[in-house]
């Protein structure tokens, strides 16, 4: 929900990051690293701290394209 972020593990740990922040996948811990500097920008609300995230970890990941499709929960 909109209060929580939690990630299932492989091994069916589930676990709650320290900062809210989740990042999945062969570009995950580039996004990641994006979203945490970009989460103290004022003005970026978290769907433009996505896309600005995204955008960045494709640029460095050559296994993650900048087509992306974001679901917000509201």
């Amino acid at each position: 929900d909109q209060s929580v972020s939690l990630l299932l593990s492989g091994t069916g740990d589930v676990l709650e990051p320290d900062d809210g922040l989740i990042g999945i996948g062969s570009g995950g811990n580039y996004a990641l690293a994006a979203a945490r500097a970009l989460v103290g920008v004022d003005g970026l609300d978290a769907e433009a701290i996505v896309r600005r995230s995204m955008a960045i970890a494709a640029e460095i990941c050559i296994y993650t394209n900048d087509n992306v499709t974001i679901e917000t929960i509201i």
